[in-house]
């Protein structure tokens, strides 16, 4: 496991390192056994939420549909003892919206405050570890404080659904199902991260959409919000320019030879890096970047199946791309259950009610000088 993080964030302390081995499917397990164990008013309620690229994973092994994985799983979930299973990408509505909201803020108030751009995606945990520990509070006021979309899902499932169904937080165990290791480390309103390896290990035996990237689609729902807000540019398709390599590319808004918008997609440790080192001399010129520890983004995350022998890593990621952005896209404004939510559970879009809830906040991480509380 501590391979794994050391190439996004160099290494991981010893903490983290018990925090990420107490999350696996094991885990899950033996909170199903103990519900079994004890009455219904001790009992966990148990809820799974499911990552779209965790799906789009499993369906490339079992040569299923997307669609059908989700039926599949939440069956054999809820014969397990799970009492209810979500998809994440309903509380990646809410993620695409408030940091929709947040560009708009900081890119009007970009004169008077040097650091509000770019503004630097923060769904990957593996990126905010790294900037956290590596570049500390030089690098914390670019990143958005949009909570990710698991960050999200744990306030709704802990928050209003926890309401909804008359039950504390502490009565709900929640456990995500999610493309990438790095995601045990962001557990807060989170019990428990499984990948979708470990997803494959439980039901190995019984399981036979937004637009945009794999990644979450930040880029490109922010992008088209902020060209019609903020200009009223309509903009149908997205072109995209390689820079450096396929995993650094970028897209700008253009009228009258003046660029209005530059926006990146920065993918994988060493691209990272070379982004920190241009925000440092002051050499970058864009207004927002969609940034993933993982080379090619989150549906090549460490935590999904792998290929099988007849396939190259190339092959199944081609694969599990196709899957992903085959489902039906979902515009985030024009969700009407996201709307519905927004009014009966924080009363309206851009309350302060709203704040606590879904966004979050970053603390610079001092190096630790003591080697023997580090996992190498």
């Amino acid at each position: 496991m501590a391979v794994i993080f050391r190439s996004i964030s160099g290494c991981i302390t010893s903490a983290e390192s018990v925090l990420i081995t107490q999350q696996s499917h094991e885990e899950l397990y033996r909170v199903l056994r103990q519900n079994k164990q004890v009455s219904s008013s001790e009992q966990k309620v148990v809820v799974v939420s499911v990552s779209p690229q965790s799906r789009a994973s499993l369906a490339a092994h079992y040569g299923l549909s997307s669609s059908e994985v989700a039926r599949r799983l939440t069956s054999f979930l809820k014969n397990l003892g799970v009492h209810h299973v979500f998809d994440t990408g309903f509380s990646r509505s809410f993620s695409l919206l408030e940091s929709q909201r947040e560009f708009l803020e900081r890119f009007r108030r970009k004169e008077v405050d040097k650091k509000a751009l770019p503004m630097l995606a923060s769904a990957c945990p593996g990126w905010i570890c790294y900037a956290e520990k590596t570049h500390g509070e030089f690098i914390l006021p670019y990143i958005s404080t949009t909570r990710s979309p698991q960050q999200m899902m744990g306030s709704l499932v802990k928050g209003y659904f926890a309401s909804q169904k008359g039950v504390s937080p502490q009565q709900i165990y929640h456990v995500t199902v999610m493309p990438c290791y790095d995601k045990k480390l962001e557990t807060r309103e989170v019990d428990c991260v499984i990948t979708s390896g470990d997803t494959y290990q439980i039901d190995s035996y019984e399981l036979l959409g937004h637009a945009g990237s794999g990644s979450g689609g930040y880029l490109h729902h922010i992008y088209k919000h902020a060209a019609k807000q903020l200009f009223g540019v309509e903009v149908d398709e997205l072109t995209y320019k390689t820079i450096k390599n396929k995993d650094f590319q970028e897209v700008t808004l253009e009228k009258d030879g003046q660029v209005l918008l530059r926006f990146a997609a920065v993918y994988g440790f060493r691209n990272i890096q070379n982004l920190v080192q241009k925000l440092k001399r002051g050499k970058s010129q864009y207004h927002f970047v969609e940034v993933m520890a993982c080379p090619s983004g989150s549906l090549n995350g460490g935590g999904q199946l792998k290929p099988s022998s007849d396939q190259t890593n190339k092959e199944l990621l081609q694969q599990v791309e196709e899957l992903y952005h085959g489902e039906r896209t979902s515009v985030p404004e024009q969700d009407s259950r996201v709307a519905e939510l927004y009014q009966s559970w924080l009363e309206s879009v851009g309350k302060e009610i709203a704040r606590p809830l879904l966004h979050t906040q970053y603390h610079a991480v001092e190096k630790n000088t003591n080697g023997l509380s580090i996992k190498w």
